[in-house]
């Protein structure tokens, strides 16, 4: 696993911000990358731009700047900037410029279009020292300057009450400071006390969130669009981290859409102003410019014939009556019907007023407000009637609702009346209404959708720079709405130039075609009930060269093999000769088998001398060899000429001949004489065991001829196996194809003839990777860590080993991670970054110059676990002259290991050898230590232990000393004993009074001054109270 710290960072080191600009001025944005020569995209609503009139794009280095030029309020919106694979987001505001003072006095407005009463009720409210909500967003300022800074919850920017006409859109947003935070925090909005609104997104109510890296603050969002009547209400957003809570309550305010009628009245009333003075009254001078709602209300001549007669009121109406019966949501209309303006005063006026609630005459108990059920539950809808004769009649949404099979149950019992909805569906989502004569009341059923729960969770990838990257996830429901995230900021649509999303099923896919080092980061799937996370690591393409060609040296005819081996297996190449590319045909061959790459050339000839190279596709990397054509030269010579071996080397001990073990090891031997020597090969450990592998003693003399040789002391035919010897007039050619361990040693050649002798000593060396170390073990096991030890491969392949790499995976998984990219040189390796609980395996691979060795057998499992703390208010409960009594609670953290129980030990004061009270644990949170010495002062301490071992001990604060505590004895007479009692003849008596004292007081009943006797009075004792008993009370037992 990588370090922490190397998380991929953004491609900006600057962003654009978000700005304000004054129509008709220009618009500057500005950012830079961190490096140059980035290619920079420029984007308004999801749309490229190009440069134009209108926009100016400009690049220097790393500084790109996008100009805006005679800003309008067309241009106003969001716009967003790329490179790579960051992408940054930022506004641009119109404002416009200062208008005029308005005219002294007011005037009638003309007539104007539907659409702009909004504008004209925000103008009306500006007047009255407010400030109006725009349609489309929350109150609440965006860059959060309406809000105060909590210095105790984790708000930064609260969301504020809102207002929007029916049919428009807001915004409420909620600000979360994340610089002291590790996680992302849990953010839940919810409608009234217990409406969850995660359950209702859809077409109506949107959630978002994002992250915004430079100033380290998180951002919740809640959009609701074409807002309805029934939106109305008081809302929650609660936020929630690992040890801390926070929650806002705001409301939303839904207003019916304005008629053109309202405009004429709303310019011909106009707030009071100060005497003498245009200006607007100012929340100081509120009380000057209070309004006479009495004169108001009131129907004026010179305003009536400037209303549409269809909204006039009778002369008669109180309209302070109609609001207080009317709901908030029809305040406007009501206000502007009978000509109100001050809607401040108004409001001021109803919350001061008590709202007679006027009692239903059909219904003792309706409906609640609203109703949650979880989807394929049944919910049951009751109200309870005036009059139990009475037929009601059950609507959904204003569509009376008919009996069909077993999906609706009608049930009548007495006065009460209730519907039953079986198998609940997104479909009941709606409103449900109980209508009896011309009364009815009302509910909303909200169907909860049960939580998607991720089946099977995200697997770690370690991937190259290019390669493609699929994330594959499985949840517990098909078609289940799913969220990507990248370090826990949403990957939108927006982005598919770079991500892919799939759905298949139950499973969906992230998918990344090409990795770039950006992408490295840990990305989560969310759903709706829970989370799954994995870690993704782009590692750049470095070439590892295993076995570089070497250069060769061959005669004519003979076949020239150049190889190499790399480290991965999918890197293609071009083989060159003296610099240009090598064509193959059917003499010359090129190969491609898994990481090793090969060039074949059958029948050299002088041509083929030349300089070989293999690159490879992609990197900076070239392996080169020589090819050294050997001529055969033909000398005159004498016949009966001795035998004699002809090796290109000094004197007659040729260096050692090293081969890489699977390879062709091809020894060739020049030989002269005549007549023609015959060659005895012979391989021997050491000198005293050669065996020569010649012609059998009882072979003719003309056995010269045929050649024979040893290999690891047993004579082979040259035919036989994958060991032969070739022998030509001129040389002999010992082969071994694939070359193993076996292999290397001592091989002597000795050539003979009637003339003479020769022989030369040839040694072997066979190299090959590592053998597999043996399995790892594992110690030190921590809450997140372990230590990995390791022994040394028992064969180093020939050549030391440089060093080991270490992998490993969860014990559920196929899939192997890499812990190290450096080599280590040590025997032993502290593993981190583990999850608690969770069972992992290790292994481990030796690497030396030739290559990596194959994998060691997997380490036993084992499970990341850390010691739980130590135990919590340790107390001592009792003590006696030989015992004491521990009391305790449960440690605060117990881990992912459970708690197997608890040890108890003590030791004497100064002492520092403490002493096991008892054999094994106990699983009770208290203990009574006996057979302790009289008088002695002790320490007592309690260990929590899991399968990781003992916690941290709790001790007592101070010394106990081991003595009886005296205690003067003590009555707890009941106070229904402190009375006489009156029984009658044959009742029984039972009388039990508890009592304290130590040592244990000896308990005595008397009856007026004479200890009690007799078989029909029975007396019970116990430590702690004492029992007098009469079965059949008489007369004779009266006294005291």
């Amino acid at each position: 696993m990588p370090e922490p710290g190397k998380k991929p960072v953004s491609a900006f080191s600057k962003k654009p911000r978000s700005v304000e600009v004054a129509a008709g001025s220009p618009a500057v944005f500005e950012a830079e990358t961190e490096r140059s020569g980035v290619k920079v995209r420029w984007q308004r609503e999801g749309n490229d731009i190009s440069a134009s009139d209108k926009y100016s794009l400009a690049a220097e280095g790393t500084r790109h700047t996008l100009t805006v030029r005679d800003v309008g309020p067309a241009d106003q919106g969001s716009y967003a900037v790329i490179a790579a694979s960051s992408k940054v987001k930022f506004d641009l505001k119109v404002i416009e410029a200062e208008k005029a003072e308005p005219v002294q006095g007011p005037a009638p407005a003309p007539a104007e279009a539907p659409g702009a009463s909004r504008e004209a009720l925000a103008s009306a409210a500006e007047e009255e020292g407010g400030s109006p909500s725009p349609e489309g967003s929350s109150s609440a300022a965006p860059d959060g300057s309406g809000a105060s800074d909590d210095p105790i919850g984790l708000f930064v920017m609260r969301p504020q009450d809102g207002e929007v006409t029916a049919g428009g859109s807001i915004t409420f947003a909620a600000r979360v400071a994340g610089a002291s935070l590790l996680k992302p925090p849990t953010v839940k909005w919810f409608k009234g006390k217990w409406v969850d609104l995660s359950s209702k997104v859809g077409q109506h109510l949107q959630l978002c969130n994002s992250y915004d890296r430079t100033n380290k603050v998180y951002l919740f969002e809640l959009h609701i669009t074409d807002a309805q009547p029934t939106f109305a209400g008081g809302y929650r957003c609660e936020v929630s981290t690992k040890d801390k809570f926070d929650s806002c309550n705001f409301s939303l305010t839904v207003h019916e859409a304005i008629g053109p009628g309202d405009l004429d009245l709303r310019s011909a009333f106009r707030r009071t102003s100060l005497a003498g003075s245009g200006r607007r009254i100012s929340d100081s001078h509120e009380d000057a410019g209070t309004l006479d709602f009495s004169s108001l209300l009131k129907k004026r001549d010179s305003f009536r014939n400037l209303r549409d007669p269809r909204l006039e009121a009778p002369p008669e109406e109180d309209v302070w009556e109609i609001l207080r019966q009317a709901s908030p949501s029809e305040y406007e209309r009501i206000a502007f019907q009978h000509g109100v303006t001050d809607l401040r005063g108004m409001l001021k006026r109803l919350k001061g007023m008590r709202r007679d609630e006027k009692k239903s005459t059909a219904f003792q108990k309706k409906l609640e407000p609203a109703y949650q059920v979880s989807k394929g539950h049944k919910i049951r809808l009751t109200v309870e009637l005036a009059d139990p004769d009475t037929e009601v009649k059950w609507l959904k949404n204003g569509q009376e609702i008919q009996m069909s099979g077993s999906k609706y149950i009608f049930e009548s019992i007495g006065a009460k009346r209730t519907l039953t909805i079986s198998q609940c569906s997104l479909a009941d989502d709606a409103a449900y209404q109980c209508v009896v004569g011309g009364e009815k009341c009302s509910t909303e059923l909200f169907v909860k959708e049960p939580p998607v729960l991720i089946t099977r969770p995200l697997e770690d990838q370690l991937v190259m720079v290019g390669q493609r990257v699929e994330f594959e996830c499985e949840v517990s429901e098909e078609g289940a709405q799913v969220k990507w995230l990248k370090d826990g900021v949403e990957l939108t649509r927006e982005e598919t130039f770079k991500y892919r999303f799939k759905k298949d099923g139950q499973r969906h896919h992230l998918i990344i075609n090409e990795a770039t080092l950006e992408d490295a980061g840990h990305y989560a799937l969310r759903t709706s009930g829970g989370q799954a996370l994995a870690e993704l690591i782009v590692q750049e393409k470095k070439l590892e060269v295993y076995q570089s060609i070497a250069d060769l040296t061959v005669g004519a005819k003979d076949q020239a093999v150049f190889k190499c081996e790399v480290s991965d297996e999918n890197v293609r190449g071009v083989w060159l000769k003296n610099g240009k590319e090598l064509v193959p045909d059917s003499r010359i061959k090129v190969s491609h088998i898994g990481r090793v790459h090969k060039l074949t050339i059958d029948d050299v000839t002088p041509a083929d001398e030349a300089d070989y190279s293999f690159v490879p596709e992609g990197f900076a990397c070239n392996l080169s060899a020589k090819l050294h054509f050997m001529e055969v030269k033909i000398d005159f010579v004498p016949r009966q000429e001795p035998p004699k071996i002809h090796l290109d080397c000094p004197g007659r001990k040729p260096d050692t001949i090293v081969v890489v073990a699977g390879n062709k090891l091809r020894l060739d031997v020049p030989i002269s004489g005549d007549p023609a020597p015959t060659v005895i090969w012979q391989k021997t450990l050491t000198q005293k065991n050669k065996v020569p592998a010649g012609p059998s003693p009882d072979a003719p003399g003309d056995a010269g001829t045929s050649d024979e040789w040893v290999f690891d002391k047993k004579l082979l035919c040259e035919t036989e196996g994958r060991v032969r010897v070739e022998t030509s007039k001129d040389r002999s050619i010992f082969t071994v194809e694939g070359a193993e361990k076996e292999d290397e040693g001592v091989y002597v050649v000795t050539v003979k003839n009637p003339v003479g002798e020769d022989q030369v000593h040839l040694t072997v060396k066979v190299i090959d990777v590592p053998d597999p170390p043996a399995a790892p073990k594992i110690s030190n096991v921590g809450e997140d860590s372990c230590t990995v030890q390791w022994e040394p491969p028992a064969y180093d392949g020939g050549q030391p080993v440089l060093g080991y790499i270490l992998e490993r995976k969860k014990k559920k998984s196929y899939r192997w991670m890499r812990l190290n990219f450096d080599l280590l040189r040590e025997l032993s390796h502290e593993a981190r970054r583990m999850i608690e609980g969770v069972v992992y395996e290790m292994r481990v691979y030796a690497v030396n110059a030739i290559g990596m060795s194959r994998a060691s057998p997997a380490s036993q499992p084992f499970m990341p676990i850390g010691p739980p703390s130590e135990p919590t208010h340790l107390a001592v409960e009792d003590v006696s002259d030989t015992t004491v009594s521990l009391k305790w609670r449960p440690p605060e953290r117990v881990g992912a290991g459970g708690l197997d129980g608890y040890s108890v030990e003590y030791c004497w004061e100064g002492c520092s050898e403490w002493v096991a009270a008892l054999q094994g644990l106990i699983e009770r949170t208290s203990m009574l230590l006996k057979d302790l010495p009289t008088g002695a002062r002790l320490l007592f301490r309690v260990r929590a232990h899991n399968m990781a071992g003992p916690g941290a001990p709790v001790t007592t604060k101070e010394p106990v000393t081991v003595q009886e505590i005296l205690q003067r004895p003590w009555l707890q007479v009941p106070r229904h004993l402190r009375q006489t009692i009156q029984r009658k003849v044959g009742e029984s008596v039972n009388l039990l009074i508890p009592f304290q004292g130590k040592p244990r007081p000896q308990v005595t009943w008397t009856k007026e001054g004479q200890p009690l006797a007799g078989e029909e009075v029975s007396i019970r004792n116990s430590p702690t109270d004492t029992i007098l008993f009469i079965r059949a009370a008489r007369r004779t037992h009266s006294g005291t």
